[in-house]
């Protein structure tokens, strides 16, 4: 897995995990923690007990929530039933013993902890979830548990960068109308018509306008690297039929005597 220095916090383990160290084969090779991938239904679960393993929780207290592009956080206390996930695309909590985390494939997955108030989140974050304003509502969720912005520290890990990211006009337009300076997050494609879009550096600012002050990008694309990263766009591009899915995770640990 691969760490970010901003989450080096006493009390609290992370983890953006790559393709690697698990038992899947194929297009799935070989960490894939997607629960809805087409992967053997048991690789997926060893792969998940691998990564909660590596966050010092229990299999069930690893919980990723069904994502839907939407701007809907949960923040919980406990786990759910595996047939009972929460529609949502980030989860939040203050529970030692327990990893919340996302699921990515070219989407931007933020990890975010207040070591100070000990509330943990991670958010899933595409263009859809961004621009609804899922950073926004993971920051509201952290702050009803007792974070303050300006102590909450976030890291991004490995998603789709912009040299790999082309969009059609529609999509520019959209983020135009939502506010004019967000035009700076596109640039011109070789297609005419068509732009790259900077996913890392709008979830970056969206977090800074939402009073974070901490915020480590990472750096790492996901569709450049296919021997360290699963790619939907990658996959789609090569006529492929599924592909797998990356596991980031941040976990509280449990305090003596709890």
């Amino acid at each position: 897995m691969i760490t970010a220095p901003a989450l080096a916090l006493a009390g609290i383990r992370h983890g953006f995990f790559t393709r690697s160290g698990g038992v899947s084969d194929g297009l799935y090779a070989t960490l894939n923690g997607g629960l809805g991938s087409r992967d053997s239904a048991v690789s997926v679960a060893e792969n998940r007990a691998r990564i909660a393993q590596a966050l010092g929780v229990e299999a069930n207290a690893l919980l990723t929530a069904f994502q839907t592009h939407s701007p809907d956080v949960v923040i919980i206390e406990a786990p759910w039933p595996a047939n009972a996930r929460p529609r949502a695309d980030a989860i939040v909590t203050r529970t030692g013993g327990l990893a919340v985390g996302v699921t990515t494939a070219d989407c931007g997955p933020i990890l975010l902890a207040d070591p100070v108030a000990r509330v943990v989140g991670a958010a899933h974050a595409g263009w859809r979830g961004a621009l609804a304003g899922i950073v926004d509502a993971t920051v509201a969720a952290m702050r009803d548990l007792g974070a303050q912005p300006e102590r909450i520290r976030a890291a991004l890990g490995p998603m789709i960068r912009q040299q790999n990211y082309e969009v059609g006009s529609d999509l520019t337009a959209r983020f135009a109308a939502e506010d004019a300076a967000n035009e700076r997050f596109f640039v011109a494609a070789a297609r005419d018509g068509h732009a790259l879009f900077d996913l890392a550096g709008y979830i970056r600012a969206r977090l800074l306008r939402a009073g974070i002050r901490q915020v480590q990008d990472l750096g790492l694309c996901t569709y450049d690297d296919a021997a360290q990263f699963f790619s939907f766009r990658r996959s789609t591009h090569r006529g492929e039929s599924d592909y797998g899915r990356h596991v980031s995770a941040i976990a509280l640990e449990e305090l003596p005597g709890t």
